[in-house]
């Protein structure tokens, strides 16, 4: 299962791994910002993330040395296993700020919602590699992958969780309109899927839930209550103008005016100390490497390294379009972090386990076969 080709070293990608540690290295540095200054007692964020960015470079490490195709293998496993952290979630789970979603370890809250995102990409794309359709899927083929989707989407839901629930839906829709669908199933799909959204709004959502879309709808109704966050979060992108107040000068973020600074609205303060040109170059260095990794995609060397890495840059596209539209008051707040920025033990760990398959895929576009020979 473990084997080293040297032509592994030759094909690894560099410049996908650049960009990533400088991504990783900014968000480091914006993390100190925001939680500065450091409370007296407990482990500063900051820290706390390094230690999970070591964990998960020791386990990209360990993904690099193990070809993506065992993922075939080990799918189903890796999805029996999230869907019994969920289910388990619901009876053991530790609750906080009304929510059931994580499993204390001692020293550290696992969040499986984060997993079952990377878990449902590996899924769709072994299903879809296995199960070629050169004509077009149709609604009946598409049976098993909605019950795979399904049964982690009810569970997270069921915590509740909505924005990690709507991430799996993102997934699925991304994946399986890139394999390519009849045209009578855009048309099925659609429908349903705005009948799912008007039997939400009226039997699913609770009222916070509602209130946010209210809220995102028009913030100034309420700018001391439910609408504080998106002001807060659009005073201080707004208040850095073109060159930002400079690292550690932000206000509003220091003087503790902007909520959840280190987790969900981490890139406001970063947009409040470097302005509109520190975060054009933040988002095209992000962007790019998104890019760069459909570049991977279109090279794998078979239908399931495409899939993955495709599906891989979905996963944390839609996070990060998402996240940052959100921030910008385009969005309703709905708790989506920035993948490699907003802080999180669950989120980060998974991103960093998605871009090790990703830069595993890339390195063994020479193969040919499972076995490489």
């Amino acid at each position: 299962m473990i084997r080293f080709d040297r032509r592994m070293l030759a094909h690894f990608d560099w410049w996908l791994l650049i960009m990533f540690l400088l991504i990783c290295a900014m968000s480091l540095f914006n993390l100190y910002s925001a939680s500065y200054p450091p409370k007296p007692w407990g482990t500063p964020p900051y820290l706390k993330q390094l230690y999970f960015y070591l964990i998960g470079f020791s386990a990209i490490l360990v993904i690099l040395a193990v070809d993506y195709q065992e993922l075939h293998f080990w799918n189903y496993f890796f999805y029996i296993f999230v869907v019994g952290l969920l289910a388990a979630i619901l009876i053991i789970g530790k609750t906080a700020g009304g929510a059931q979603r994580w499993i204390s370890l001692g020293f550290f809250n696992l969040q499986p919602s984060e997993l079952a995102k990377l878990m449902l990409v590996i899924t769709l794309a072994s299903y879809y590699s296995r199960k070629e359709v050169t004509d077009g899927y149709t609604i009946r083929q598409l049976v098993v992958p909605i019950g795979l989707t399904l049964v982690p989407f009810v569970l997270i839901l069921l915590q509740p969780d909505l924005g990690t629930a709507l991430m799996l839906g993102f997934i699925f829709v991304s994946m399986t309109v890139f394999v390519k669908l009849r045209f009578s199933v855009y048309a099925i799909l659609g429908s349903t899927g705005v009948a799912m959204v008007l039997l939400a709004w009226e039997k699913l959502l609770k009222p916070y839930q509602k209130q946010r879309i209210q809220t995102f709808l028009n913030p100034e109704g309420d700018p001391m209550g439910s609408g504080y966050q998106i002001m807060q979060s659009k005073i201080a992108v707004g208040s850095g103008g073109r060159f930002g107040k400079g690292y550690l000068e932000g206000t509003q973020g220091h003087l503790h005016f902007l909520p959840e600074r280190h987790t969900d609205f981490a890139f406001a303060v970063w947009s409040e100390e470097w302005g509109f040109f520190g975060s054009l170059f933040f988002i095209s260095i992000y962007f790019l490497m998104l890019i760069w990794g459909l570049y991977s995609s279109a090279f794998a060397r078979d239908r399931f390294g495409m899939l993955l890495s495709f599906g891989i840059v979905m996963l944390i596209f839609w996070q990060a379009v998402i996240n940052l539209l959100m921030i910008l008051g385009f969005l309703p707040v709905v708790g989506i972090p920035l993948p490699l920025v907003s802080y999180g033990g669950s989120s980060l760990l998974t991103t960093l386990l998605a871009f090790g398959i990703l830069l595993n895929v890339r390195m063994r576009r020479f193969q040919v076969g499972q076995n490489g020979d």
